[in-house]
């Protein structure tokens, strides 16, 4: 019997900061304006298909996560590509990020399985990523787990968001709506967590109170980061939008978020970098990054982790991912 198989992978994306556009009816015009990083770290998957009843088997190799997820993306995918329809199917997931921590995981599993189905019977690699990416959009709508990490990924390195929506749509899975732009440098970057999830991001997006908070604020910084050329010298200037938007839109202050970017400010302290690290908030997780002011000044991140364990967070130390 003939076997399929098939490997997708993608990093994580870190937001920090953005606007709710979701009154369009059409998913495919949903998302958000904003700016944040991806990252190196996030989703593998493994896919195999072989002749038998539609079916799909979802296996977490790490972590854990939606198995729903995983057969909506394979859903859509039958009904671009039948062949689909013809297997059985089963899916390992190995993520080195956890999910509902603000890391865009939900975003990333679902591109790198869309993916890995399409490379195992064999799609062109250019219109498998680009379906992945519409396909992954849909599916983040659909579940309100994201509105801008799939346009954020499909751009890549440190980001920003010029006009909301899926990055690919349409039968031709032509360019946009969504429209986003991206710059790489090799800069590691420190991710801290707490142990138990966060709030749905649902919690956030579908809450008026919440989006206007939000939207108001991501708009007034999207005016300072939308013009001018997007490039690293634009990174100060990132960081500087980053932490007003946390204080503006309240969500520093919400879910004890406060505490944690303390956190990371003691860590740093101790490390004797203080002064040389920005303590950020992932969007919408309860969770920090903690990256250099200034590019190509890292030294001493990695000694951080002990120093946030005994903040009683979990941490790693990642990279910025590179441009797709």
């Amino acid at each position: 019997m003939t076997v399929a198989l098939g490997r997708g992978a993608c990093g994580g994306h870190l937001t920090l900061l953005f606007t709710v556009d979701d009154q369009s009816e059409d998913p495919n015009f949903q998302g958000s304006l904003g700016a944040g990083i991806c990252v190196a770290d996030g989703v593998e998957a493994i896919a195999r298909g072989q002749e038998g009843e539609y079916s799909l088997n979802v296996r977490f190799l790490s972590g854990e996560g939606d198995s729903n997820m995983y057969q909506q993306v394979l859903d859509l995918l039958c009904q671009e590509i039948h062949q689909f329809s013809e297997l059985n199917w089963e899916v390992a997931i190995k993520m080195t990020l956890p999910p509902s921590q603000g890391f865009g995981m939900s975003a990333a599993g679902a591109i790198a399985a869309a993916c890995a189905f399409q490379r195992a019977i064999g799609q062109p690699h250019e219109e498998s990523l680009r379906r992945a990416y519409s396909i992954a959009h849909r599916v983040e709508r659909m579940n309100s787990t994201g509105l801008g990490d799939v346009t954020a990924l499909s751009a890549g390195g440190v980001e920003r968001r010029l006009i909301p929506g899926s990055p690919y749509s349409g039968s031709n899975l032509e360019n946009g709506p969504g429209v986003a732009e991206g710059w790489f440098e090799s800069t590691p970057i420190v991710l801290a967590w707490r142990e138990n999830p966060g709030r749905h991001t649902s919690e956030y997006i579908d809450n008026e109170k919440w989006k206007k908070l939000i939207t108001d604020s991501g708009t007034e910084q999207m005016k300072i980061l939308s013009g001018g050329v997007w490039n690293s010298s634009r990174w100060s200037e990132l960081i500087e939008c980053a932490e007003s938007f946390s204080k503006d839109s309240q969500l520093a202050s919400d879910a004890s978020r406060s505490s944690l970017i303390e956190a990371g400010k003691n860590a740093a302290q101790r490390v004797g970098i203080g002064g040389d690290v920005a303590v950020l908030l992932c969007m919408l997780g309860e969770s920090i990054a903690i990256v250099p002011r200034e590019l190509g000044s890292a030294e001493s991140l990695d000694l951080m982790i002990t120093q946030l364990e005994n903040e009683g967070l979990q941490a790693l130390v990642t990279s910025v991912g590179k441009i797709s």
